[in-house]
């Protein structure tokens, strides 16, 4: 007997299986031949006529487990009951439970392999030496998991944020990693622009005459036509942002390493260049990644450099200016005003000064929310998916992992 998959179980029920698993058994003739990609299992055991596997009324008992913790089916005993093994299977573990219909678009796309779900790492940990694939949000890995993963292969991270990641060990393992670059960039981009409008026509200040029933036409509201925007971090984010801004009759400013041309930008610098675009702009908008060479990137003087009417705009990450620069700006009111959906610490404390400043929006880190931020990770990772599994090369969003993005 193969013993993998295969513990003692010591009570007569049996919980209800997942319609994935459905397969597993046939009611009448209690036989499924179960085929992967690499491994086929040939399952034989008599099983109960109740429609979901009801109760095996003979000891002792074995539990085969198909989807992590959660969906469980019980063999009969070991005279009865075998598994052979043939080839090898791939693991695929996720350390968080996608919605169902996510789920099932994987099991219809790959229906020969191997997924587990997790509603966390720590539920993971006990499959993580099995895993030869694993999918997570990034942030709840640690050395610790990469050393217990001895056949892991790929990451696959389902956001585009990378600096939580224990990156060392994964370069010391090897291991590819992958992310969900660009699937941020429509809600990104809205949201940015949606600000950008607010401040511009001065909504918050309607509402609040609204909520104290006050009449006032002469609000300092100004178009944004003619108006300049420098976008520090020109990817797929910051493109989008370029896009809608060039909708709008604005001029824009791309920055990044190289200073290479991107669409929708009229004019391009290169980060250590980027002081005479902060002079002309009238938003700045940060959507730097968080690396070695970015953390505290703002300092007084770039702020200095800027407009005292510019509005300074950070969807990027909250290291990217220190929280103290910050509030000394915008205490000294350098700038008009700043919009903040990043901290260096969140959630942000109750007793933290930015809240009750005049001069600042605070968003809590939400820019990239959407309806449809799964669904396009899930597109990412199944083209992937079939590159991994089919020994291809045309690999989405590989991370250097040197660099860190």
């Amino acid at each position: 007997m193969f013993p993998l998959y295969l513990e003692p179980a010591t009570t007569k029920s049996v919980r209800r299986a997942s319609a994935f698993l459905n397969c597993l058994f046939y009611k009448d003739s209690g036989i499924c031949p179960l085929k992967t990609r690499q491994r086929t299992y040939s399952i034989v055991g008599h099983t109960s006529s109740d429609s979901h596997l009801g109760s095996i009324h003979s000891t002792p008992f074995f539990m085969f487990s198909r989807v992590g913790q959660f969906s469980h089916y019980y063999i009969h005993d070991t005279m009865k009951s075998t598994i052979e093994e043939k080839g090898k299977i791939m693991k695929t573990i996720f350390t968080f439970t996608p919605p169902d219909d996510l789920k099932q678009d994987l099991f219809n796309s790959f229906p020969n392999e191997n997924f587990s779900f997790y509603q966390d790492i720590q539920h993971a940990e006990q499959e993580l030496s099995n895993a030869e694939v694993l999918v997570t949000y990034g942030e709840d890995l640690t050395d610790k998991h990469i050393q217990l993963a001895d056949q892991l292969k790929w990451i696959m991270v389902t956001s585009a944020g990378l600096e939580k990641m224990p990156l060392q060990a994964i370069k010391e393992k090897g291991i590819l990693v992958t992310n969900a670059r660009g699937i941020h960039k429509i809600p990104m981009a809205e949201f940015t622009l949606g600000l950008i409008l607010q401040f511009a026509k001065q909504f918050p200040v309607m509402q609040k005459q609204q909520k104290e029933q006050v009449w006032k036409k002469g609000l300092p509201i100004f178009e944004l036509s003619g108006q300049t925007i420098l976008i520090v971090g020109a990817g797929a984010i910051g493109s989008e942002i370029a896009r809608l801004a060039k909708a709008f009759g604005m001029k824009t400013i791309g920055v990044n390493s190289s200073g290479e041309k991107r669409d929708y930008f009229d004019e391009m610098l290169m980060l250590d260049s980027m002081n005479e675009g902060l002079g002309a702009a009238d938003f700045i908008v940060n959507i730097l990644p968080s690396t070695s060479q970015t953390k505290h990137f703002y300092q007084k003087h770039h702020f200095e450099n800027m407009k005292n009417t510019a509005v300074f705009i950070n969807i990027g990450r909250g290291d990217a200016v220190k929280t103290e620069v910050l509030i000394e700006v915008l205490q000294e009111k350098m700038i008009a005003h700043a919009i903040l959906d990043v901290f260096e610490e969140e959630p942000l404390p109750e007793e933290h000064p930015i809240w009750s400043m005049d001069n600042v929006t605070i968003t809590p880190h939400i820019s990239s929310n959407t309806n449809l931020y799964l669904p396009r990770a899930f597109e990412i990772l199944k083209h992937n998916y079939r590159t991994y599994t089919n020994k291809q090369e045309d690999f989405l969003n590989v991370i250097n992992v040197e660099k860190g993005y």
